[in-house]
């Protein structure tokens, strides 16, 4: 078998190592042969794969650490426990993390996938030129191609990332008023208050009012009497204010105590005094109905008078 040696080229040191310890000559081409294209082949697969797992992994980590986030203290004043709208926040901030995640692997794969195969075509002689010049030419044909498209999926990026809506808001979107339900990279998807259901694209939101960010405001526009005492009006509203804000079954909705702003407008028939709320979101209108009804039931004890409506007058036709 030693006499076999001769048989491997002598700048083949790679098979003639392998015939000395196996007394193969077969196995030392064998192995000649893998240590060549096969090894490259799968080093640079192994590689991708492994590489790609490293940067999902590290991903998965940022999107967990961006999903925990913290409580925003203007939330929850006084070290008080989480309120609807701090539930809803933190769905939101979940939704927006696992997007923006998705997003990120997809790229990544997507990526390395690509780079692996350019990698494995050269190494197998294939000229790669030509295949990165004609991707380069696809690629500008669909950017002219597909514009509307693009910049569905580049404004559903930013929406993602900057975190102007989630899913569960309520949003005016100017085409649709109403609830979203499902966000993507290139449609919205709102049920208005008719049940109606909205896909709009996402390039063509020019404007985006939220009414489920942060805080609600809520103002409440009292009418009296001009006859009645003003001064004596709002003292009666600086302690409905005091009442509501120390109310336990409000303390999660309210975010600062009420403000009795004063007299808002002045005319023959009232006065009208404003005080303004801020709430969780979504909650001003419940808070402004609990307001008008506490502000009525002290008006009405005080003897405070709200203005008098005219009765309107018929005219009779001339009897003949």
């Amino acid at each position: 078998m030693a006499s076999m040696q001769g048989q491997c080229p002598d700048t083949h040191e790679v098979c003639q190592a392998v015939s000395q310890m196996t007394g193969s000559v077969t196995l030392g081409r064998f192995s000649e042969w893998f240590m060549g294209v096969p090894l490259a082949l799968f080093v640079i697969i192994a590689g991708g794969l492994f590489t790609r797992w490293l940067l999902l992994r590290a991903i998965a980590r940022v999107v967990r650490h961006a999903e925990r986030g913290m409580l925003p203290d203007r939330l929850t004043p006084g070290g008080r426990t989480p309120t609807p709208g701090d539930q809803q926040a933190m769905a939101r901030r979940v939704q927006r993390a696992g997007a923006i995640g998705s997003l990120l692997s997809s790229a990544v794969s997507g990526l390395m996938i690509g780079l692996v195969i350019v990698m494995v075509l050269a190494e197998l002689g294939v000229d790669v030129a030509p295949i990165l010049a004609s991707a380069g030419i696809v690629g500008v044909a669909l950017g002219f191609g597909a514009q509307s498209l693009v910049k569905d999926f580049l404004s559903g990026i930013f929406m993602i990332v900057e975190d102007q809506y989630g899913v569960g808001d309520t949003v005016d979107l100017g085409p649709a008023i109403g609830q979203v339900e499902a966000i993507s990279l290139r449609v919205t998807r709102i049920r208005d208050v008719n049940g109606t259901v909205w896909y709009v694209r996402n390039g063509e939101i020019l404007r985006v009012g939220n009414l489920s960010q942060n805080w609600g405001l809520a103002t409440v526009d009292i009418p009296i009497a001009p006859s009645q005492d003003a001064a004596k009006a709002l003292a009666v509203l600086s302690q409905v204010s005091s009442d509501l804000w120390a109310d336990e079954e409000f303390s999660g909705v309210l975010v600062e105590p009420p403000e009795v702003v004063g007299v808002e407008a002045i005319s023959a028939e009232s006065v009208m005094l404003r005080t303004s709320v801020k709430t969780v979101p979504m909650h001003s209108a419940r808070v402004a109905r609990e307001f008008r009804h506490r502000a009525k039931a002290r008006f009405d004890a005080e003897g405070i008078e709200g203005p008098r409506v005219a009765a309107p007058t018929t005219s009779r036709k001339p009897s003949h």
